[in-house]
């Protein structure tokens, strides 16, 4: 029953049964199959065919939601009783970040990883929609993300740090001395910015209109933060990026990091996880990493690091 589930899960997230076989390491046959055999076990028409797919039926809504809660629960068996047997951790972490996180998660994951050397980690880079979408299709354990701007639905969220927004610019340019600027001044400055798509640019966005300016249109745009700090090092470019990220990412007396205020606007960061009791061993582990952590990354930003 329980891989019957995860091809359900995996149809409903590629929406493609070839897709969906690949995703399962399975052929197509084998997947069309294995659904059409847990429709016969529920009595019910869970998935719309045509030539392809086209939708799930309502009822293989519902069991969508029930094939996740199942599945992820098994997931928690299936390691708590690898961790029991063996004695240690052992697994895969797959962890999602938005970009302005990514350069924070080996605050995380050096020290797990000092505790529990027998994990492996996949991190990847996504928007916060994605983050979510992920999270709830079951596709990673674990997701950094902004807990004030997007709705969080039933992940367990654990802060760990305050977002605080920095003018990276040379050195040697009009603001380069300045001890702080405002947002009304930012948006005078030719920009390069991350896509639309982000969070962090919804996030510039609105304060530079709330600052004055019509419409933020930035001469250069990316989903990449090292392409925009790689920009603003030529000493051609300016950019709005997190503290946190600025200061990991170290600058050199070319480029500074100046405090933008009026207002000083900041947001919570943080880990999270699917609110399940118990959650899988790997996944509690990194919780209580998130909690050792939180103070340490206050501290450091409240002390301008």
């Amino acid at each position: 029953m329980i891989d019957k589930l995860e091809f359900l899960l995996a149809l409903a997230r590629e929406r493609h049964f070839g897709r969906a076989a690949e995703a399962c390491n399975v052929t197509q046959p084998t997947l069309s199959a294995g659904l059409k055999q847990l429709e016969g076990t529920l009595g019910v028409l869970l998935v719309t065919r045509g030539a392809r797919f086209q939708a799930l039926t309502p009822e293989g809504e519902r069991v969508l939601d029930w094939a996740k809660r199942i599945v992820g629960d098994a997931r928690v068996m299936r390691q708590e009783v690898r961790a029991l047997k063996q004695g240690r951790l052992v697994g895969h972490l797959r962890i999602a970040a938005i970009p302005t996180a990514l350069a924070m998660v080996s605050a995380l994951t050096t020290p797990y990883r000092a505790r529990h050397p027998d994990i492996r980690f996949t991190i990847r880079s996504a928007t916060s929609i994605e983050v979510l979408t992920a999270l709830d299709n079951l596709e990673i354990d674990a997701g950094i993300s902004y807990l004030d701007n997007e709705p969080i639905g039933r992940m367990r969220a654990i802060p760990l740090y305050r977002e605080q927004y920095r003018l990276l610019i040379a050195a040697d340019s009009p603001f380069g001395s300045r001890t702080e600027v405002t947002w009304a001044e930012v948006g005078r400055i030719p920009l390069c910015l991350l896509t639309p798509d982000m969070q962090n640019r919804r996030i510039i966005n609105r304060l530079l209109c709330d600052a004055g300016m019509l419409e933020p249109a930035p001469t250069l745009e990316s989903n990449s933060v090292i392409v925009l700090f790689s920009h603003v090092r030529t000493g051609q470019w300016a950019s709005v990026m997190p503290a946190i990220l600025a200061e990991t990412l170290g600058l050199g007396g070319a480029v500074r990091a100046i405090p933008i205020v009026q207002p000083a606007v900041t947001h919570t960061i943080g880990l999270l996880v699917p609110n399940r009791d118990p959650m899988t061993p790997a996944t509690a582990a990194l919780v209580a990493e998130a909690q050792r952590l939180t103070p340490l990354l206050d501290t450091e930003l409240a002390a301008g690091r």
